[in-house]
């Protein structure tokens, strides 16, 4: 088993470097057995708040509720299933109206560390068992540790790449997958010259635009760039400003799906994620949950087939190691007005046979090591083999920042692939909002 490294960031923005461990296999069951730790006879109503909308994902919510609520008679989980990119907005406008849900969505980096130095949401350092915390690892965890404190549970590790489907490389005579732009460039064009779109992009949702901003970077900037990024929240070096020049030749070679502007990212068969689903288009840059996404756009709402992935090619000129990976890990909080039952369904689910039907219901990596034996799709075993040959990872650069510098990031990045910005208009942007706090 190797431990990579995930650049992470602490209330006073001091975190280091977080490890994670990307391994098979095992046997324990983390939880443990949770069936009369619900406490007490009093009826006690858990209000949840996660971004499954439909399909499988949903599916293993309600499952999952419905187990917990079996066990525990008194417990009633009122379950709210809310769109991904609605969710960090309302749960914002919850916490500051002093009426969040009890257990809510929680990304970690300095978006966890705005509502921690809050005050909004509950230390649980005491209250996650010890078989979770071992089945997890401590590399996972301190992706939601501030200071010391465990603020969450995660669900996944999802580290980022490009998704791509097979049979439309084979159809433009792509042998092999692109590892620099210039054999990226060069398959772009095939994939033009038989019809087909190269790259699908969502960019109505603004983040997944800003991926493409974030993965130059990534090349561009040096781990200890990155690393002092993520404690001052600013641009103040020149590899910033490279990336976006970067993106900004590419974009001009025009890989993007028709009307990327005006694409969302993963809702329906015209989104990114469904034009991959159905073979619209051959290339998707994305996290490790796309795999899920796709499989729930396809005609039969099965996995893709055909579906490959490749870590993002080299940059020419680029300080970063090119085997560096971006990611994040999903997981989930509690509002620190929370009744205990909170904490001891964070345990529930992490249970080994909960771990392993999450990585199947969503077909991405669990974040709870003795489950991921369960992975077979061969899209995600490339991933952590890529995984475990990276020589650090950097958590989404939205993520590490917080919500306020993040959507200026991810604005000014959407701007300059409008034509109404520029690469200094990026740097600036996020310069500007660290400025204001």
């Amino acid at each position: 088993m190797k431990t990579r490294k995930f650049l992470a960031v602490s209330a006073a923005m001091a975190a280091t470097l977080v490890g994670l461990a990307a391994c098979s296999g095992g046997s324990s069951s983390p939880g443990g057995d949770s069936s009369s730790s619900g406490g007490g006879n009093e009826p006690v109503t858990l209000t949840f708040w996660h971004n499954s909308t439909t399909g499988e994902g949903k599916a293993y919510w309600d499952e999952v509720a419905k187990a917990y609520e079996d066990a525990n008679p008194n417990v009633t989980i009122q379950i709210q299933a809310i769109q991904n990119e609605d969710m960090d907005g309302k749960l914002q406008t919850a916490l500051n109206a002093g009426d969040a849900p009890d257990i809510f969505m929680a990304r970690g980096g300095g978006k966890l560390a705005d509502i921690v130095a809050a005050g909004q949401v509950m230390d649980l350092s005491d209250k996650i068992t010890d078989a979770t915390k071992s089945a997890v690892g401590e590399g996972v965890l301190s992706a939601f540790t501030i200071d010391g404190k465990l603020y969450g549970m995660p669900t996944a590790v999802l580290p980022g790449g490009i998704f791509y489907s097979k049979d439309l490389f084979d159809k433009a005579g792509i042998s092999s997958t692109p590892k620099n732009f210039d054999e990226l460039d060069a398959d772009v064009q095939k994939l033009k010259d038989a019809g087909v779109a190269p790259i699908a992009l969502g960019g109505k949702d603004a983040w997944p635009a800003a991926h493409w901003y974030y993965f130059f970077a990534l090349r561009d900037c040096s781990q200890d760039v990155m690393n002092k990024a993520s404690q001052t929240r600013k641009f103040d070096d020149a590899c910033w400003l490279k990336a976006g020049q970067d993106l900004q030749k590419f974009a001009e070679t025009k890989p993007f799906n028709e009307g990327f502007l005006t694409t969302s990212a993963q809702q329906g068969a015209g989104s990114s994620a469904g034009m991959i689903a159905n073979h619209q288009a051959a290339m998707e840059l994305m996290g490790a949950w796309d795999p899920g996404v796709i499989a729930s756009l396809t005609p039969d709402q099965k996995p893709l087939p055909d579906l490959g992935w490749f870590p993002f090619p080299a940059v020419q000129g680029g300080e970063g190691d090119p085997s560096a990976m971006m990611g994040g890990v999903d997981g989930y909080s509690c509002w620190v007005k929370a009744p205990a039952q909170c904490a001891d369904f964070l345990n529930f689910y992490m249970q080994k046979e909960w771990q392993e039907k999450y990585a199947q219901a969503f077909h991405t990596l669990p974040a709870s090591k003795d489950a991921q034996g369960v992975v077979e799709e061969p899209a995600l075993k490339d991933i952590l083999t890529a995984y475990n040959d990276s020589a650090y990872t950097v958590v989404w650069l939205d993520t590490m920042f917080g919500q306020n510098i993040g959507n200026a990031l991810n604005a000014g990045v959407v701007d300059m692939l409008a034509g109404n910005g520029t690469p200094q208009g990026i740097v600036d942007a996020v310069n500007n909002a660290a400025a204001k706090g």
